[in-house]
């Protein structure tokens, strides 16, 4: 096993409020160039968030709280603007339960406010976006140190995706479990699966968690169950872009085979999410909606092609992975087990 990592303090400014519009790192120019880019009206944050220059469930929540109190700055007819502005933010992505959660977030405090001087009313829009903003940086402390605990010292973690600094306001969910190990003094790794076809592992797991400090391996999505079989891996971690009441999860697809094999394997299979992630209208994970992406993402890495040309293409973002192969759901309040449909109720009740 590697030495113990010093986890450097590296910050990961994924989104932040400034006089000159929202800023947010290009996610999609990662790792090769590190670019910032300002969004200067609502419209441009929509499209950064369909656009995937900004990616992962907390963190287009934070971008559509800006957006809305954005669009409010702009606006000089709140009545008649914010549905329009609300809906356009709502359309860019369908799957991840925090761009609805963070939107309603907004309208309610506008319905709250609306007849008061409309400087006033911008000003706490403005506000409340910073607040959903410096409030994920905590949750996500929160999540990392209940997750601590569940890692096994001395073995490998294996993840999916990108649940990092990059997929919220800052820390990560899944990644903020292994920095949080890593704080607590535990000798671990990480193999970070390519996450095919965007790449999230490959190109944004590894960039963090190698400017942390923290040993990481990349596999392709494939090679999963080989090293699950080989007893190196002490649990698998991931995020969550939406979770059902009964414990049923959607993640970036790939999850669910993930899962399917730790199971197979008694390798314990964590998910690290916020309560904003739980969406308890929804009996089971056959109500989540699933997004459906680009074909060229599939048929070309890099801009170029490695399909043949005019193939057809299925691109499903995410897939869901059935609660009986989670083996627990780490929140900011708490670690959630089955039965989930009590469990999970209990975390979103508890204040």
């Amino acid at each position: 096993m590697t030495p113990l990592p010093v986890l450097k303090q590296t910050t990961v400014e994924t989104i932040e409020w400034t006089p000159e519009g929202v800023v947010m790192i290009d996610q999609t120019r990662l790792p090769n160039e590190t670019v910032f880019v300002t969004c200067r009206n609502y419209v441009e944050v929509a499209d950064a968030i369909r656009n995937m220059v900004i990616r992962g469930a907390p963190a287009i929540g934070v971008a559509a709280a800006m957006g809305v109190a954005l669009g409010a700055l702009h606006s000089n007819d709140l009545s008649r603007d914010m549905p329009i502005i609300c809906d356009t933010l709502a359309k860019t992505r369908p799957t991840a339960v925090n761009l609805f959660w963070a939107i309603d977030r907004m309208k309610q405090l506008f319905a709250s406010i609306q007849h008061r001087r409309i400087e006033e009313v911008r000003e706490r829009l403005v506000d409340e976006a910073a607040r959903v903003r410096e409030e994920d940086i905590a949750i996500n402390e929160a999540i990392g140190a209940n997750g601590a605990p569940l890692v096994p010292d001395n073995k490998t973690v294996l993840t999916h995706c990108n649940a990092g600094a990059l997929a919220t306001a800052g820390f990560g969910t899944a990644l903020g479990v292994i920095r949080a190990a890593v704080r607590e003094g535990k000798h671990i790794d990480v193999f970070a699966d390519e996450t095919r076809p965007f790449l999230q592992g490959a190109r944004l797991t590894a960039w963090e968690l190698q400017r942390d400090g923290i040993q990481t391996t990349i596999i392709t999505d494939n090679m999963a169950g080989h090293f699950l079989k080989s007893g190196r891996i002490g649990c698998v971690v991931v995020g969550a872009d939406r979770i059902a009441s009964n414990g049923d999860v959607a993640n970036k697809v790939g999850t669910y085979g993930v899962a399917v094999l730790a199971k197979e394997n008694n390798v314990p299979f964590y998910v690290a999410a916020p309560i904003s992630t739980l969406d308890l209208t929804l009996a089971s994970g056959d109500e989540i909606p699933i997004e459906e992406r680009a074909s060229r993402e599939v048929t070309h890495i890099g801009g170029v092609a490695v399909a043949p040309e005019g193939i057809s293409v299925a691109n499903p973002a995410f897939d869901v992975t059935p609660n009986r192969y989670v083996s627990a759901i780490i929140t900011e309040r708490g670690v959630a087990r089955a039965p989930f449909n009590e469990s999970l109720r209990k975390l979103c009740e508890a204040h």
